[in-house]
C-alpha cells in the first residue's frame, strides 16, 4: 500500500478485503477454539451452576479479547508488509 494520497488499485483493494476476511475468519474460530475449552468442561462434567457462570463467563471474556487480539495482529502484519512476495517463499532473495 505505497500509494499515499492517491488512489489504490483494484488489486490491492482486493488484497486488503481478502486480508480482513482471513483475520474475521481466524480471529473467530480462534475465539471459538478458546470458547470451547474453557466453558466445555463446565457443561460436560455437570458442574454446579455457579462454577459453570464463572466458567462460561470467563471463557466469554477470553474469546472477545483474543478475538480483537488476532484481528489487530493480522491487519497490522498486512500493513506493515510482513509478508512473503510470492506464495511458498518466506524471503523475496530466495
Amino acid at each position: 500500500m505505497d500509494t499515499y494520497g492517491g488512489r489504490r488499485t483494484q488489486g490491492e483493494r482486493d488484497a486488503i478485503t481478502v486480508e480482513i476476511g482471513y483475520a474475521l475468519c481466524s480471529a473467530a474460530f480462534a475465539a471459538a477454539v478458546l470458547f470451547g475449552a474453557v466453558a466445555g468442561p463446565a457443561y460436560l462434567f455437570g458442574l454446579p451452576s455457579g462454577v459453570r457462570g464463572v466458567l462460561v463467563g470467563s471463557g466469554a471474556v477470553l474469546a472477545v479479547v483474543v478475538f480483537f487480539l488476532r484481528v489487530v495482529s493480522v491487519l497490522v502484519r498486512f500493513a506493515r508488509g510482513d509478508q512473503p512476495s510470492q506464495p511458498g517463499r518466506t524471503n523475496p532473495d530466495s
